[in-house]
């Protein structure tokens, strides 16, 4: 299990590289942490610093979920040096590793991002054929309410559903159990959110609900 832990180890590291930090480090010393929300992630930047920050933010942290999850176990490894781990659970392994790299960075206090795109890095480089399925509700979601911790929510469901019904993996298996982890993860960092959104308080990106308001001149008809 040593080849387990230092590789959860390596991807919790790659994890606090926020794209945030490192963006606002090349535009001149811009910090997230004091700006809008003070969260690190692409969200804040593009409210903030506009759509080519957030882009630039975004690549970022879902690239460093694929390199963690894709890359960081095929790392070689002494034989008989602590291995034993399946390939395929040092995968998802590293995927939360990298998570919990992106939400609770030691680097920033244990303050990160909500690790959204850091999760769809991750999903886009082992369940490839679930990241269409959270695109296309993100999306959905986003151009009808203009609400993105909704869509990011109905997202995290929809690779729960995919994992669980559409693929049908075993409870046990390690897809299912990544996907219940990493959801509950998304739902506890946009708790906040939820009460807003509850309350009818949250944030709305009135831009990107093009669907929302073709649906509400149809209802004025």
């Amino acid at each position: 299990m040593f080849e387990a832990l230092t590789k959860f180890l390596l991807a919790y590291a790659i994890g606090n590289l926020m794209g945030g930090q490192i963006v606002g480090w090349l535009r001149g010393g811009i910090d997230l942490r004091r700006l809008g929300s003070g969260n690190v992630g692409a969200t804040n930047a593009l409210r903030t610093q506009g759509a080519g920050f957030a882009l630039s933010v975004l690549l970022i942290d879902v690239l460093k979920g694929v390199i963690a999850a894709r890359l960081v176990p095929m790392i070689p490894w002494p034989l008989g040096v602590g291995a034993g781990l399946p390939r395929e659970w040092l995968g998802y392994l590293c995927g939360v590793g990298v998570a919990l790299g992106h939400c609770y960075p030691v680097t920033l206090g244990f303050r990160g991002g909500k690790g959204v795109a850091t999760l769809a890095g991750v999903f886009g480089a082992l369940m490839i054929a679930a990241l269409p399925w959270m695109l296309l509700v993100f999306a959905l979601v986003v151009m009808i309410s203009g609400y993105v911790s909704a869509a990011t929510i109905g997202a995290a469901i929809t690779v729960l559903f995919y994992a669980i019904v559409i693929d049908a993996h075993p409870l046990h298996t390690a897809p299912v159990i990544f996907t219940i982890a990493m959801s509950l993860l998304v739902l506890f960092k946009h708790r906040q959110n939820i009460r807003r959104l509850w309350c009818g308080d949250e944030h709305r990106f009135e831009k990107a609900r093009v669907l929302g308001r073709l649906i509400d001149r149809r209802s004025d008809l």
